[in-house]
C-alpha cells in the first residue's frame, strides 16, 4: 500500500540547479580543545559537545578525561549518555560494550548522591528489554525521582535505546516538554541571526594622494624668477620717473594680492563644484566589476532593493527611485571597488548596503543629500573685486613698462616684462594647484573620516545586534530535538501506533535546497530547510513518513507517507563524493529507486585546522544517517531476520566482559 508519492519530488527537491542561498561559519571557540587542556577541561568540552549533539566527539573528550584519572559518577554518567546517544545498542561495537562494562564496574566506587543515582537510573534502563512489570515500575519510581534535567536527558540521549510499554508511560510527559520548549526563547524571531554571515568590517574609499608637490616645486622657482624682473622695472622705473613709479608700483602692491586673494576664492568655489558634481566614484573601463560581474549585479541588485524599501516620507517610490539613480549607480562602484576583490560574499556586506540606503533617506529628509548648486556659486563681488584687480594690474603693469623704457633701454625693459608677467602669471597658477590640492586633501580626509565613524558605527550597532540575538548551539539543538520528537509522535497519532508496537525506529534529518546554512567552527552544518523521513519499524513492516519544514516556521508542508513489506526493500546505497556531498539511494522492488541528499559538501568550508573526517562524520552522526544506514541496510539484506538477530534481547549484556 502506498497512500504518497516519492521519487519525483525527492528528484526536484534534491537534484535541482537551485544553488545554496547562504552558507555561514561562526569562528567562535565553542568547540575548540587546548593541546594541553587538562583532563577537567577536556571533560567540560565533551559535556558542550554531548549537549549540542555532537556525541562522537563528547565520546572522545570525556573518554581521554578519565584516561587522565579525572573520573567520578558525574563523568560516566554523561559518558554513556554520549555512547547510546543517536544508537541503539545493537549499533556499538565490542570494545564499546567493554567499555559500558568498565563503567558499570566503577558504579560501587562513587559517592552516594544524585550523580550516582542518575547513573544506576542509566544502567538500569539499559536492561529493561528482559525486565519484569514490577521492576520496570521499580525503575520509572526511580527516574521519576531524578531531577528533571537529568530525567530529560536520560530519555533524549537513550531514545533508540527505550522501547515498548516503558517508553510508552514516558513518551506523554517528554512530549508534552517538547510542545513547551518548541518555540521557547523567541525561536521565530532569531533563528534566522544563526545562518545570517559574520559582517565585514566598514571601508570607505580613501582620499587621494596630494598631487601638490610639484606644483610648489614649479612655485618656488618661478617666483623667484618673478622676484628678479620685478624688482628690475621697479627700480628701473623709479630711477627714471620716480613720482610715478610710487603710484604705479602702489597700485600694483594693491591690486596683485586683491586679484590672488579673490581669485583664489573664485578657483576653490569652482573646484568645490567640479568635486560635487563627481563625488561619486566611476569604475574604470577596465575594471571587471564595470563588465557587471556576479558580485556587482548582486551589489546593485540589493541597492535597488533597499532604496525601494527605505523611501522618505511624502515621496512615492517611483519618484525617489528616479531621483536615487546617480547616487546608486556610485555607491555601486564605491561598494564593488572596496570590496570585491577580497572575495567576499555579498551577504557580508549587505549591513552597509542597508545602512547607505538608510542614510541617503534620512540626509535627503534633512534636506542634504543633493546640493544646492547656489550654495557652490561664487559671489559676484568675489568675481567682480577679482576682474577689477586683474585690470587695474594690466594697466598698472603698461604704465610701469612705459616708465622704464623712458629712462633705460627698451630691450631690456620688454625682457623683464616678458618674464615677469611669464613668472607671475605660472607662480599664480602654480600656487593655485598647491593650495588647491592641500584643501581637498583636508576636505576628503574630513570626510572620509567622517564617513568611516558613521560606517563604524553602523557595523558595531548590526554586529552587537546579531551577537545578541544569534542563537548558540544549545538552543539550535533543542530545537531540532523537540521538532523531531513531535514529528515522531505525529507519525505515531496518524498510524494509531503505540512504542508497545515497534521493533525500531529511526529518524532522518537531511537538507533541502533551497537553503540558508550555518555552524560554528568545529560543529555540524544547521539548515534553514530541513526534510524529515521517519521509519517505523513494525512486525508488518516498515511505514515511512516524511516531510519538509523551514526551520522558523511551525508548520510542515509536502508530506509523503508509504507502507512497504520488508522483503520490498531491495538496496541501499551510499554515493560519497568530496565535492558533492553524500546520498543515500534507496531501492524498492515495486519503484524507483529514490536518491535522499543526507548532506551537500563542505570541504571548501572547513578551516586549515579543522579535520574533513571528522566534521564528515560529525554532520552524518547529526542527520541520523549513521543508525538510519544501518538499519535499512540490514532490512534490505535480510529482512526481519536482521532485527531478530539485533534484538537487544539477543545482544550481550553490558554486564558480562567478553
Amino acid at each position: 500500500m502506498n497512500d504518497g508519492t516519492h521519487g519525483g519530488h525527492h528528484s526536484a527537491a534534491y537534484d535541482s540547479t537551485v544553488g545554496i542561498q547562504a552558507e555561514t561559519v561562526h569562528n567562535s571557540n565553542v568547540y575548540f580543545v587546548h593541546p594541553d587542556a587538562s583532563p577537567q577541561e577536556k571533560y567540560r568540552i565533551g559535556v558542550q559537545f554531548l549537549e549540542n549533539g555532537i556525541p562522537s566527539r563528547a565520546r572522545e573528550m570525556i573518554g581521554k578525561a578519565i584516561a587522565g584519572h579525572y573520573d567520578s559518577a558525574e563523568v560516566s554518567f554523561h559518558l554513556v549518555l554520549a555512547m547510546l546517544s543517536g544508537r541503539a545498542y545493537h549499533d556499538l561495537n565490542a570494545e564499546e560494550r567493554q567499555q559500558l562494562h568498565r563503567a558499570f564496574g566503577r558504579v560501587p566506587d562513587y559517592a552516594e548522591g544524585e550523580w550516582k543515582d542518575a547513573l544506576r537510573v542509566a544502567f538500569e534502563l539499559l536492561e529493561m528489554h528482559s525486565a519484569a512489570e514490577d521492576e520496570a515500575g521499580r525503575v520509572l519510581d526511580r527516574l521519576g525521582a531524578l531531577s528533571p534535567r537529568r530525567r530529560d536527558a536520560l530519555l533524549h540521549h537513550l531514545d533508540l535505546v527505550l522501547t515498548g510499554g516503558l517508553k510508552e508511560s514516558l513518551w506523554a510527559g517528554y512530549r508534552d516538554r517538547a510542545k513547551a520548549d518548541r518555540f521557547g526563547n523567541n525561536r521565530s524571531q532569531r533563528v534566522w541571526a544563526y545562518f545570517e554571515p559574520e559582517p565585514i568590517g566598514p571601508r570607505a574609499l580613501m582620499p587621494r594622494p596630494s598631487t601638490g608637490a610639484p606644483a610648489r616645486a614649479r612655485f618656488r622657482v618661478r617666483t623667484g624668477i618673478f622676484a628678479v624682473a620685478t624688482a628690475f622695472l621697479g627700480i628701473s622705473a623709479l630711477v627714471a620717473d620716480p613720482a610715478a613709479a610710487a603710484v604705479e608700483l602702489l597700485v600694483l602692491l594693491v591690486a596683485g594680492p586683491a586679484a590672488i586673494h579673490f581669485g583664489g576664492r573664485w578657483h576653490d568655489q569652482e573646484r568645490r563644484l567640479r568635486a560635487r558634481r563627481q563625488r561619486f566614484p566611476v569604475l574604470p573601463a577596465g575594471h571587471p566589476a564595470a563588465a557587471g560581474d556576479g558580485f556587482t549585479n548582486r551589489v546593485r541588485q540589493l541597492f535597488d532593493s533597499y532604496f525601494s524599501n527605505r523611501v522618505p516620507h511624502g515621496v512615492a517610490p517611483q519618484e525617489w527611485f528616479g531621483l536615487t539613480t546617480h547616487i546608486r549607480n556610485g555607491l555601486v562602484a564605491e561598494i564593488a571597488l572596496l570590496y570585491r576583490e577580497s572575495r567576499i560574499r555579498v551577504e557580508r556586506v549587505d549591513w552597509l548596503i542597508r545602512h547607505l540606503a538608510e542614510d541617503a533617506r534620512d540626509r535627503y529628509q534633512r534636506g542634504t543629500l543633493f546640493d544646492d548648486p547656489r550654495r557652490h556659486r561664487t559671489p559676484a563681488m568675489v568675481k567682480a573685486v577679482c576682474v577689477a584687480a586683474l585690470a587695474a594690474l594690466g594697466i598698472a603693469t603698461l604704465f610701469l613698462l612705459d616708465t622704464v623704457t623712458s629712462g633705460a633701454g627698451a630691450l631690456p625693459a620688454l625682457l623683464a616684462a616678458v618674464a615677469a608677467v611669464w613668472s607671475g602669471h605660472t607662480a599664480t597658477a602654480s600656487w593655485l594647484e598647491a593650495r588647491s590640492e592641500e584643501n581637498r586633501l583636508a576636505e576628503e580626509t574630513r570626510e572620509y573620516q567622517e564617513r568611516m565613524a558613521a560606517r563604524q558605527a553602523a557595523y558595531q550597532d548590526w554586529k552587537s545586534f546579531l551577537d545578541a540575538i544569534r542563537p548558540n548551539e544549545l538552543e539550535m539543538e533543542t530545537w531540532l530535538t523537540c521538532d523531531k520528537t513531535l514529528f515522531v509522535d505525529e507519525a505515531l497519532r496518524h498510524y494509531q501506533l503505540g512504542w508497545r508496537d515497534l521493533i525500531t525506529h529511526t529518524l532522518l534529518m537531511t537538507p533541502v535546497r533551497p537553503y540558508k546554512r550555518g555552524r560554528e567552527k568545529g560543529g555540524p552544518w544547521r539548515y534553514s530547510h530541513y526534510s524529515l523521513r521517519l521509519f517505523l519499524v513494525t512486525q508488518d513492516g516498515v511505514r515511512e513518513v516524511g516531510a519538509e519544514f523551514e526551520i522558523s516556521d511551525e508548520k510542515r508542508g509536502n508530506v509523503q507517507r508509504s507502507n512497504y513489506r520488508f522483503d520490498a526493500l531491495s538496496s541501499v546505497q551510499v554515493a560519497e563524493s568530496p565535492q558533492v556531498g553524500y546520498d543515500l539511494e534507496l531501492i524498492l522492488t515495486n519503484g524507483p529507486a529514490r536518491n535522499i541528499r543526507v548532506k551537500d559538501a563542505d570541504t571548501h568550508q572547513l578551516a586549515s585546522d579543522e579535520d574533513a573526517q571528522q566534521i564528515a562524520e560529525i554532520n552524518l552522526n547529526s542527520a541520523g544517517f549513521t543508525h538510519t544506514f544501518r538499519l535499512l541496510e540490514g532490512l534490505a539484506a535480510d529482512g526481519k531476520g536482521w532485527i531478530e538477530r539485533n534484538d537487544p534481547r539477543n545482544l550481550p549484556s553490558f554486564r558480562a566482559a567478553d
